[in-house]
């Protein structure tokens, strides 16, 4: 019997469910799809696209050990997909399909046509819940529905997490060699757009990834909000494209903490917690797909008026908007293609409230920007900002960009690094709103605050 394959958003073998799977007394091909354009639509970074084919070509490598060919397909529509695979497992005698879910309206509809093809042709599909620590849509109140509040989520998924053992998928042997050659992936057409600050492939990935647990780990708690430091695990464009796997991070997080999900070292708990909101949003997309279709959580929000002014909006997008601290996150994310979370949220609040720009907007921005863009991610935390989204900020709740920069960059290191033309003033000028802002704070802010209100 011969197996499928099909990697998506899990460039990896360590860990991998459905490859686990797969592997069990079968001879498995494994699948790559190519689909630039709907990558385009999708808003994915070409900076993202550049080191997503490194990781691939990591992973070919990977698979060759284990004697496993990997081929290649490039579709212009996902709609091609279902005829495509079912072709590929007719022409190689293939007869049952293995992928990891993913979250999204889209790749749901696309995978359920995949579905409805390969049952009319009598071919089976293994659909694996490996995206996640728990199986998405598992985790319900007691009126078996989706929570909708973090800390609620949170409490119930660490009952679950304490009480299941972890599935873990690590030894898979190499299977007897098939006369199929794996196609070619030597030519990276994001090549171009490339910054090759991150390694690619699974080891590096794990490898930067215990290097964080030695010591950096322990001050993650007083050390994740200071942008001019290396204070974060910079494990974000790896978890993205699946090439390490979340319930690993998980367990050796536990590990480290003697297995406990409530007291310890509170750098460990702090870093844990973050990997939980990661778990919030997936749930929330899967369960609420409106979110993946350009809608807000809150239905009620979609009646903001939100303003139009493309002039502001260039200005936030190039850091030009005259608050120092905003215009230096921007310029780290346009240089980098990556950006400090405290800077997400800093910019993202700026961009929804002081300015009344539709969060839409910026969500595109940040994921075609972004090396570790992720779709349920960003939205969430998009929403967040914008008090569009489940367990939102309230809206009036707004960020000082000024008080912000202050706490979080009280040296204006960060800022001098950015934003060279300031380097010359003190700690405390550094920090204040230039001549030529585009928004007066005060004002900016009482209008977001009626904007709101005015739907209640």
């Amino acid at each position: 019997m011969r197996s499928l394959m099909w990697f998506r958003s899990d460039l990896r073998v360590h860990d991998n469910e459905a490859l686990y799977k797969a592997m069990q007394n079968q001879q498995v091909i494994a699948l790559f799809i190519l689909s630039h354009k709907e990558w385009e639509a999708h808003h994915d970074a070409k900076l993202k696209l550049a080191f997503m084919w490194r990781n691939l070509q990591a992973l070919q490598k990977k698979l060759a050990d284990k004697n496993v060919p990997l081929k290649v397909i490039s579709v212009d529509s996902w709609a091609e997909i279902p005829t495509r695979i079912q072709q590929l497992m007719e022409d190689h005698q293939i007869s049952s399909l293995y992928f990891n879910h993913e979250v999204g309206i889209d790749e749901i509809a696309r995978d359920r046509a995949v579905y409805r093809q390969l049952k009319k042709h009598h071919l089976d599909i293994y659909p694996c819940h490996d995206k996640t620590l728990v199986k998405l849509g598992s985790i319900l109140n007691g009126e078996n529905r989706p929570y909708k509040v973090f800390t609620a989520f949170k409490r119930r998924l660490i009952e679950v997490l304490q009480y299941q053992r972890f599935e873990n998928y690590f030894e898979i042997p190499a299977q007897n060699k098939i006369d199929i050659a794996s196609d070619d992936l030597s030519v990276n057409p994001y090549e171009t757009f490339d910054n090759p600050i991150y390694p690619a492939g699974e080891d590096s990935a794990f490898k930067i990834f215990q290097n964080f647990l030695k010591e950096d780990i322990f001050t993650y708690h007083t050390r994740r909000d200071l942008p001019a430091i290396e204070g974060t695990s910079r494990l974000s464009p790896y978890l993205a494209l699946g090439v390490i796997s979340v319930k690993t991070l998980l367990q050796e997080a536990l590990m480290l903490n003697e297995g406990d999900f409530h007291s310890g070292d509170e750098g460990v708990l702090t870093w844990m917690n973050e990997l939980y909101w990661r778990e919030f949003y997936y749930h929330i997309m899967w369960n609420f797909p409106q979110v993946s279709q350009n809608r807000a959580f809150q239905e009620k929000t979609e009646n903001i008026q939100w303003r139009e002014s493309e002039s502001d909006f260039e200005a936030w997008k190039n850091g030009e908007t005259g608050i120092p601290i905003v215009d230096a996150f921007m310029r780290q994310l346009k240089a980098t293609g990556w950006m400090h979370n405290r800077g997400r949220m800093i910019t993202a609040m700026f961009l929804t409230k002081n300015l009344l720009i539709d969060w839409r907007k910026g969500e595109a921005w940040f994921m075609q920007n972004l090396i570790d863009g992720d779709f349920a991610a960003n939205n969430g935390g998009w929403q967040w900002s914008a008090s569009t989204g489940t367990d939102a900020v309230p809206y009036f709740r707004i960020f000082n960009p000024v008080t912000q920069s202050e706490r979080f960059d009280p040296n204006g290191d960060f800022i001098r690094q950015w934003c060279p033309e300031l380097a010359h003033l003190d700690n405390k000028q550094i920090h204040k709103v230039q001549k030529h802002a585009i928004v007066d704070l005060k004002s900016s802010r009482l209008r977001a605050i009626e904007a709101f209100k005015s739907l209640s």
